[in-house]
């Protein structure tokens, strides 16, 4: 076993649990839908978890060859994807029936959420730093894809109305697909 192999077999893990935890809030959301109202912010913050923690995740591989088996580099990304497994356990409420609308769960859970992906995206770009130099912001991709989604997700923390912070989620959804096609 390569020390890739060992430091990711615990990362992996946690992710995927940070995954099947926003998955089985969003069942247990659709199950309620009848008495609760979903709402598009509460959709729009699970994908946007969901997106990230994938491409968190996709990160990882992407940084075997350089990540150095140590206890710094292991216990930083049980720090890192702990807070991925938090922020998706807040995107849907442990009892959706408790709740009438999920817009209202999302106004109270948002700021966290956002903040704990924020945090995440902060540590990945230190580690990228770290072990690779930075993206310099020389080319409007690298800005827009890269850079853009620090201030939008700071906005979206910060802002008090909802649709605001819609548009941010919209905008920092877009990224991930922008990413994948626009080299």
């Amino acid at each position: 076993m390569s020390g890739f192999e060992f430091i990711f077999s615990l990362f992996g893990l946690i992710l995927g649990l940070a995954l099947a935890e926003g998955l089985g809030g969003l069942s247990r959301a659709l199950k309620a839908s009848h008495r609760v109202r979903i709402g598009w912010p509460t959709a729009l913050l699970g994908l946007f978890v969901s997106c990230d923690v994938v491409t968190f995740w996709m990160y990882g591989w992407t940084l075997r060859d350089l990540l150095p088996l140590s206890w710094p580099v292991l216990f930083g990304g049980f720090i890192v994807t702990a807070l991925y497994f938090v922020a998706a356990s807040l995107v849907f409420p442990d009892d959706p029936e408790a709740w009438h609308d999920l817009n209202a769960h999302f106004d109270q859970h948002r700021r966290k959420v956002i903040g704990g992906v924020f945090l995440c995206n902060v540590a990945l770009l230190a580690t990228v730093g770290w072990l690779h130099g930075l993206p310099a912001a020389t080319s409007i991709r690298t800005v827009i894809v890269a850079w853009s989604f620090f201030p939008v997700a700071l906005l979206a923390i910060w802002t008090k109305d909802r649709r605001v912070a819609c548009a941010c989620l919209i905008w920092l959804i877009a990224l991930y697909p922008l990413s994948a096609v626009w080299h």
